[in-house]
């Protein structure tokens, strides 16, 4: 059987998609669909039910996959450490959001970009979780960092960490609520207060008053700021209230410069998905990359 053929047959059974296995694989579509046909025609059974939106595998489609993926994955690890020596240095491709991105991985990821020999380059790009995940998906980045777990065979997500929320403001609006106001008169005791946040819709706040105060913040967004770190500036300089995650804000709340207005019982948690295209952990550099940032979240939480 021609090992192309399974390449193109594995690339579409986790791509879901002729489409999107034949930008994965660099090729046209018709070209991956004529393959198919051919190993379908060699099989003598058909592999995938064509519908609208993609292709979804038959039970021998799935059959065949379980098989021939691993030794296919096997192959693409031995030809990339036949390339991985010192002359040869490997480019890793790093998507996420910006703040956590930047605050956490990037330092983590830059202790590997060394000259010991197994060293990588290191690319970064910021984007939303569908975009950073649409991008993963289409070969532009090897890994990415998301606050959403992928669907589909296409994709392998593992939890690297969760990401605890604080409410937050300038010491002048803690002192305008006054003491015990939250335990007494919960959410009504920040009703007036102006908001700092990302977006109009307020997803940090309106996430941690659903989870905490279970119900909807009354007041609308004062500034609006598309970056969490400059979200985090506006606050120190009193622009008002807003929900950041702790990491961004310690080194603020040990000076002193913000402070804690709500510390509930279970603080809101948000978890973040080192995501990958399934197969490509047998490259030695993803590899080691994906190994070197689990090691590193298990210091962050």
């Amino acid at each position: 059987m021609d090992l192309a053929l399974l390449r193109t047959f594995v690339t579409v059974h986790r791509a879901g998609s002729f489409t999107r296995a034949a930008a994965l694989l660099g090729l046209s579509q018709p070209a991956v669909t004529s393959q198919i046909r051919t190993l379908e025609r060699q099989l003598g059974r058909p592999l995938f039910l064509r519908q609208a939106r993609g292709v979804t595998p038959t039970t021998i489609g799935d059959e065949l996959a379980h098989k021939a993926a691993p030794h296919l994955d096997a192959l693409v690890e031995i030809a990339e450490r036949g390339l991985d020596d010192e002359s040869s240095l490997r480019t890793l491709h790093l998507a996420g959001p910006p703040e956590f991105t930047a605050e956490r991985a990037l330092p983590a990821l830059t202790e590997l970009t060394g000259d010991d020999g197994q060293g990588f380059a290191l690319r970064a790009s910021f984007g939303t979780a569908e975009e950073t995940l649409e991008g993963l998906a289409a070969g532009h980045h090897d890994l990415a960092l998301s606050t959403v777990r992928p669907r589909g065979a296409l994709l392998t997500a593992t939890p690297l960490c969760d990401e605890e929320h604080v409410l937050v403001a300038a010491p002048r609006w803690a002192e305008r609520i006054g003491p015990g106001a939250l335990r007494l008169k919960g959410a009504l005791a920040l009703e007036n207060l102006p908001v700092v946040e990302v977006h109009e819709s307020l997803p940090f706040v309106s996430r941690y008053w659903a989870s905490v105060f279970d119900s909807r913040p009354a007041a609308s967004g004062t500034v609006i700021v598309p970056d969490l770190r400059a979200v985090l500036a506006c606050a120190m300089a009193g622009a008002g209230l807003t929900v950041l995650p702790r990491y961004l804000c310690a080194p603020g709340l040990e000076r002193g410069e913000i402070v804690t207005l709500h510390d509930p019982a279970v603080p809101p948690l948000r978890t973040y998905f080192l995501a990958v295209r399934t197969g490509t952990l047998a490259m030695p550099h993803i590899a080691r990359a994906h190994e070197w940032l689990q090691r590193a979240a298990a210091r962050w939480c």
